[in-house]
């Protein structure tokens, strides 16, 4: 299994964690590894790491990837049930966690999933296997008028509702099976002049994927739930790719630093604010430009890290 891409924004998320060798650790988006090998190298036999991942196929890399280190857990599940998670093992609360939203390269790599625009494959997209909702039933059994929403809500597609209407002349005549068959039908819904920003195919395959494995909806609660699970001056990195998630992070990071609402003249607080915390990044951290041109998938990405107290 192949492991050429580097991380996304992994010094930032190193550096915000502020890892402590006897700490626990939790990685809630595992992929191959990337992020959680720079935690675990930081880690004493006495600090763990706990790696999360719906994914089998990335926590076996995983698996492979660390085998020389015995303070690992893996746990084949989804990060929007880390107070279940863990609670099964037995730990009420860790020093930090790292969620890395989006498809991971390992995934990407993995051709043959159904997340690559480039090449035939399956319309899968599934990064668990074993749910039931695929990109090809999203595809051939949502309404037109769903999947022009879908497409304009969650890719950012201008060109949505056109998308949409073709898809579904196309699934007059004959399922739609391939990524490819897909490509060629967002080709021929955009104008040509309009398809220098990118593959025209990017923007509905990120909206394909998100609706396939629900990465937006229940992401302001799993935010809540991570800094409860958060020991005292324990830290949560978060990496997202999309307006609608960094959005999503940013007003849950608002609402747990709570605000106070009495007047500036006096003296001390008497609204009852209660706070969780505090937001360590008042902007979100972007990659550099260095690390954008040596990983196109860094240009979107912004990491804010919140700090419980």
């Amino acid at each position: 299994m192949k492991f050429e891409h580097k991380p996304v924004l992994l010094q930032e998320c190193i550096e915000g964690l502020q890892i402590k060798p006897n700490g626990i650790y939790v990685d809630g988006t595992m992929g191959g590894a990337g992020h959680s090998i720079e935690i675990v190298k930081r880690l004493s036999n006495d600090g763990t790491l706990i790696g999360i991942d719906r994914d089998e196929e990335a926590l076996k890399a995983s698996k492979e990837r660390l085998a020389e280190y015995k303070n690992v857990t893996y746990v084949h599940d989804n990060h929007d049930n880390i107070k279940e998670i863990l609670q099964k093992l037995g730990i009420n609360q860790v020093d930090g966690i790292l969620l890395d939203l989006g498809v991971s390269s390992y995934q990407l790599d993995e051709r043959n999933r159904g997340f690559s625009y480039l090449g035939e494959n399956e319309l899968d997209m599934r990064m668990d296997k074993s749910q039931e909702l695929t990109a090809k039933r999203v595809v051939n059994y949502y309404s037109e008028k769903e999947l022009a929403n879908i497409i304009y809500e969650y890719g950012e597609e201008r060109f949505s509702r056109q998308i949409a209407k073709n898809i579904c002349n196309y699934r007059k005549e004959k399922t739609i099976n391939t990524t490819k068959e897909l490509v060629d039908i967002i080709e021929k819904s955009i104008p040509k002049s309009k398809q220098n920003d990118g593959h025209p195919a990017k923007r509905t395959f990120q909206a394909i994927r998100i609706e396939v494995n629900n990465e937006i909806k229940p992401l302001y609660n799993t935010v809540k739930d991570c800094i409860d699970c958060l020991k005292p001056q324990g830290r949560l990195c978060i990496i997202t790719f999309h307006s609608l998630e960094d959005r999503a992070v940013k007003n849950a990071y608002i609402e747990a630093k709570g605000k106070c609402t009495c007047p500036s003249d006096l003296p001390y607080c008497v609204c009852g604010a209660k706070t969780l915390g505090k937001i360590i990044t008042k902007k979100p951290i972007i990659a550099t430009e260095e690390e954008q041109e040596e990983n196109s998938r860094s240009k979107s990405a912004k990491l804010r890290i919140f700090e419980k107290i």
